[in-house]
């Protein structure tokens, strides 16, 4: 658990630093540590489901951005 834990705060370090138009492409990296902390019966932090949610929004957002009208 520490392994993760140390994980879940570098990838919210480098969430936090990222140019917010660019940050949800940490969303798989984030998504994989949630997958292995649900795994090893660990229950997710509020603020990581959050934080998840948020950049899932933003990359369904960029994904529609980059569409042809």
């Amino acid at each position: 658990m520490t392994n993760l834990n140390t994980e879940l705060d570098r990838l919210q370090t480098l969430i936090g630093a990222a140019a917010p138009d660019k940050r949800y492409k940490l969303e798989p990296q984030l998504r994989h540590v949630i997958f292995s902390l649900r795994n090893e019966g660990h229950a997710v932090p509020p603020r990581i489901k959050s934080l998840h949610d948020t950049l899932l929004s933003e990359a369904i957002e960029a994904e529609f951005d980059n569409m042809p009208v």
